[in-house]
């Protein structure tokens, strides 16, 4: 099934719409073969960073039998929470669960990537949509999120990196408008990132309620991420 987008009035400046629309958490359920997702903030104080560090495993479950030492891949929820708090992080959710994240920074002047330190680029850290609701378009919500999020703050460019051994997911960010602007050896990793950025354009998105409807996964299925 195809991802079904709502909008909305345009009555708001921009950034206030992005953000009042992402802030609010509207319980809104689906029949049994149907969900609604919604895209808000990650509230600390009703939600749990043990819930988002699970989804995170199983997110890169697969990056890890890959012999990858991503952080995501075994991380304890206290590093989930000092990565997001960071951060602005987002949550995708479906009838109360987490179903995908990412949190958003603005310039990062200690990173160790040239790129996240530079001037007028915004980066995306822990970026995960849980493996049995891939393939729905709640990635793609995000990362148009993201973008929007990133023009509407002013910045040029949006960046994030991911493992350049994981081919599937280079191809991912690269049919959503990514490029590879750099290769970095992050410390204590094993292998090589790929750096990939794209222009920030927020006229792209202007009007969604970051929102959508999916179909339902089946609790014994889950798709490859």
């Amino acid at each position: 099934m195809s991802p079904v987008i709502q909008h909305k009035s345009r009555s708001l400046p921009i950034v206030q719409q992005a953000d009042a629309a992402a802030n609010r958490s509207r319980a809104s359920y689906g029949d049994r073969d149907h969900c609604h997702v919604e895209l808000r903030r990650f509230d600390p104080a009703s939600d749990s960073f043990d819930d988002l560090t699970d989804m995170l495993h199983r997110s890169f479950e697969r990056l890890g039998s890959m012999g990858l030492n991503c952080t995501c891949v075994d991380q304890s929820a206290a590093v989930t929470r000092v990565r997001a708090l960071r951060g602005t992080c987002y949550i995708a959710v479906c009838n109360g669960r987490i179903v995908g994240t990412m949190t958003l920074y603005a310039r990062d002047w200690y990173s160790p990537c040239e790129l996240y330190r530079s001037d007028g680029i915004a980066s995306i850290r822990q970026f995960a949509v849980d493996p049995a609701y891939q393939g729905k378009g709640i990635g793609k919500l995000m990362l148009a999120f993201a973008e929007h999020w990133a023009a509407t703050r002013g910045y040029a460019e949006l960046a994030l990196d991911t493992p350049r051994p994981a081919a599937h997911l280079i191809a991912f960010y690269r049919g959503q408008g990514f490029r590879i602007a750099a290769l970095a050896r992050m410390p204590g990793k094993r292998y090589q990132s790929a750096i990939l950025s794209k222009p920030a354009d927020a006229s792209r998105a202007l009007a969604t309620t970051w929102s959508l409807s999916i179909e339902s996964p089946r609790r014994d299925a889950a798709r490859a991420a």
